[in-house]
């Protein structure tokens, strides 16, 4: 079984910055694409941005700029970087990776961090 710890969350003023994590564990052969989305209540689950297992970065139109997203292969982390917060970031965050073990591929979640961000 494979598991999704979320960890960097939290309430920061506008124009701040955060640092989110994401460590995977379990039976895991092998990782692909690494990636954060985010979602308010009500609305749909949106792209923040992935990163491939060759390193090559989408980000969504509204943080470009301003979001890092990185990896760690041998820590089997990904972390989000955020700079000049604003208060239209604030939302659920989830990571996302799409896993190998030995069942097979699984696209699997993290559980959501809060992420508040004051005017």
């Amino acid at each position: 079984q494979v598991q999704l710890v979320e960890s960097g969350g939290g309430l920061v003023q506008a124009g701040g910055s955060l640092r989110l994590s994401c460590t995977a564990s379990g039976s895991i052969v092998s990782i692909n694409a690494m990636g954060w989305y985010r979602q308010a209540p009500g609305n749909q689950r949106e792209l923040v941005a992935t990163i491939s297992s060759d390193d090559i970065t989408i980000y969504g139109e509204s943080v470009k700029g301003r979001f890092t997203i990185s990896r760690d292969n041998a820590k089997k982390t990904v972390y989000l970087q955020m700079n000049s917060l604003k208060p239209e970031d604030t939302d659920v965050y989830y990571c996302n990776m799409f896993i190998r073990s030995h069942m097979g591929w699984k696209d699997s979640w993290g559980q959501g961090t809060q992420v508040t961000v004051s005017s």
